[in-house]
């Protein structure tokens, strides 16, 4: 084995050289550290100073030097002082393990807030700024003490996580609404609470996703941040009380040997109850109902506490909102010594519902007081209309015309129409033919169709002109009673045997259809507007002579108008169909019913039909 080599002078020279030489060059290394220390140290206030104060950098670097000066203070003194934080004890400048990271690290002894983070029950950790060359960055954070439920995905806990940096142990927590909430409260010193924030844990096998709250508070140049993952009782939670909120429920529970009654926070929200104020016990909830509900309520009290019977009952109750309805359903659970000695329950909020009935029973009886009202009105209606325009059976010879006269009232609705047709022959041998139709429907419509048609019959025995009769008819509607109706179109014709003349004027209604040799033809109208809709009106008539075999139509507008459809689209098939009635081998007998069945075979409007025929041997 070699002897260990002794160094001779010579030797000893040189390893005296080298160790100056490794002397200066660690007070070289160590002055740089120092330089890098203070420069950074600077570069951090002036950053705070631009963030607080809206300074530039320029003005920041003057403000620091003025304010050190006017303290009688170094630069770096006051750059502690601006950052809030105390200069770290030993040299002038900062350590290697703070200063040159830009830690900050002043507050209480980390050993003092770990003995207080032994004794909680939930995580917590002492983080130590680590600040990025960039003023006012955080590169990271380092663990300086933890609570012993604290704990990493890598399954490190307690003391294990002591001196590892936070993107070390949960590494995708950079740039996170969390990570630039403590980064605020370091600048601004207000404590930070997040919202529940997803987070994916870099679990073994695949990534779980866990949802986290985080709460922060600046310690000094520190942050104690805790936090706390919702779990699935957490969830649990929150869809019960939200399916309660949804479903106006609530729970409750009563332990009949101890005592102790538990009701949810939305049960004392039903009850109107204080959550401050103790819930009654089970044998006393019949005494908060109405007076007129309680006796049943404790019969079925004393059935579930005394026989175990389940109980599902509704009440109402008095709260400071008004009076409430509620459905109970509860039930006991036994432990041995009795039926009951334990009681669950739901209640539920049936006052929304109860209100909702309420409303549409009485809707229900308006709609049939109304719908009687109708019925009533119709049934009058119609018995006056009977009264007014009897239902013709056969044929009339009127003047000389034969006349068939037909009336259908609409299939639907509960109201009789004012559709009204009129024939008679006059004093001097004429004939008089009208045919109107009355704006609206029930009694107010038959009452006016009454006063146009003994006024028109009137007017004209008496020797008026049609298109003064029209006139006066005109002003009589201009000055009808409030809410009765107060238009209407009409059509008069006179027929004079003598010279086989008709005469006719009209007021807005439809035109007459002539069906001579055959072929249909609509007479054009003289000019006139429908009555009542301007006081400011004239009428005109006009004047043909009839021919044996001729057909005249007069007509209301429910004979030719379908849904949806164009008028003259219906006038059009009126006169094909008339035409070729006429041209059949039958003739146009009964024509009044074939047209009505074959135009109208669904009527949403009244129909009134007159037939006018001079027979073909002009007789």
């Amino acid at each position: 084995m070699d002897e260990p080599r002794v160094p001779t002078d010579g030797g000893a020279s040189d390893v005296v050289a080298l160790a100056r030489t490794v002397a200066r060059l660690r007070a070289r290394v160590d002055a740089l550290e120092e330089t890098l220390a203070t420069s950074t140290l600077r570069e951090r206030a002036k950053g705070a100073l631009m963030a607080w104060e809206g300074l530039s950098a320029q003005a920041a670097e003057a403000a620091l030097a003025r304010r050190a000066e006017e303290r009688g203070r170094s630069v770096a003194d006051e750059c502690w002082t601006v950052l809030g934080a105390t200069r770290p004890a030993g040299r002038a400048g900062a350590s290697r393990g703070d200063a040159a990271s830009g830690t900050g690290s002043d507050g209480p002894d980390v050993d003092a807030v770990q003995a207080v983070f032994d004794s909680l029950p939930g995580p917590a950790v002492l983080l130590t700024p680590l600040w990025s060359p960039v003023p006012g960055e955080v590169e990271d954070y380092r663990i300086d003490a933890a609570a012993p439920r604290s704990a990493d995905p890598a399954g490190r806990r307690g003391g294990e996580l002591v001196g590892r940096r936070v993107l070390e142990t949960y590494p995708g927590l950079a740039g996170t609404e969390p990570w630039r909430g403590c980064a605020g409260v370091l600048l601004t010193g207000v404590p930070y609470e997040s919202g529940p924030f997803p987070y994916e844990e870099a679990a073994v096998g695949a990534p779980r996703r866990t949802t986290w709250t985080v709460r922060a508070a600046r310690l000094g140049g520190r942050l104690v941040v805790t936090w706390a993952r919702h779990g699935e009782a957490a969830r649990e939670a929150h869809r019960r009380h939200r399916m309660e909120r949804l479903g106006d429920l609530g729970w409750a529970e009563w332990n009949v040997r101890t005592g102790e009654v538990a009701w949810s926070e939305q049960t004392y929200r039903i009850f109107g109850r204080d959550p401050t104020e103790a819930p009654p016990t089970c044998e006393e909830l019949p005494s908060c109902v109405v007076p007129e509900d309680a006796p049943r309520l404790a019969a079925a009290v004393r059935r579930l506490l005394r026989e175990g019977r389940p109980l599902d009952r509704t009440f109402r109750i008095a709260t400071p909102a008004g009076v409430r309805h509620l459905r109970l359903v509860a039930e006991a659970a036994a432990g041995g010594e009795g039926p009951a000695d334990e009681v669950h329950a739901l209640c539920q909020d049936l006052t929304a519902q109860r209100r909702a009935e309420q409303a549409l029973l009485e809707s229900e009886r308006e709609v049939l007081a109304q719908q009687g009202l109708l019925e009533a009105e119709r049934a009058l209606a119609a018995r006056l209309q009977q009264a007014l325009l009897p239902r013709q059976e056969g044929t009339l010879v009127v003047a000389g015309l034969r006349t068939e006269a037909f009336y259908l009232p609409a299939q639907a609705g509960l109201s009789v129409g004012g559709d009204w047709y009129s024939a008679v022959e006059l004093p001097d041998g004429s004939g008089l033919f009208v045919i109107g139709d009355v704006a609206g429907h029930g009694i107010d419509a038959v009452a006016t169709m009454a006063q146009l048609r003994f006024t028109a019959k009137g007017m004209v025995v008496t020797g008026s002109p049609l298109p003064d009769a029209l006139v006066r008819l005109n002003a009589l509607l201009m000055h009808a009673p409030e809410g009765r109706p107060l238009t209407a179109t009409l059509v008069l014709a006179r027929y004079r045997p003598w010279d086989r003349s008709v005469t006719w004027a009209q007021a807005g209604h439809l035109p007459p259809l002539l069906v001579r040799g055959g072929v249909a033809g609509y007479l054009a109208p003289p000019a006139g507007i429908m009555l009542g809709a301007t006081s400011d009106c004239s009428y005109e008539e006009r004047r043909f002579t009839a021919l044996p075999g001729d057909h005249l139509l007069l007509y209301t507008d429910g004979l030719v108008e379908h849904p949806g459809e164009d008028i003259a689209v219906g006038l059009d098939r009126l006169a094909r169909l008339a035409g070729g009635a006429a041209r059949g081998a039958a003739g146009a007998e009964h024509l009044t019913v074939r047209l009505t069945e074959a135009l109208s075979p669904t009527r949403r409007d009244d129909i009134c039909l007159l037939h006018l025929t001079l027979p073909a041997d002009g007789v």
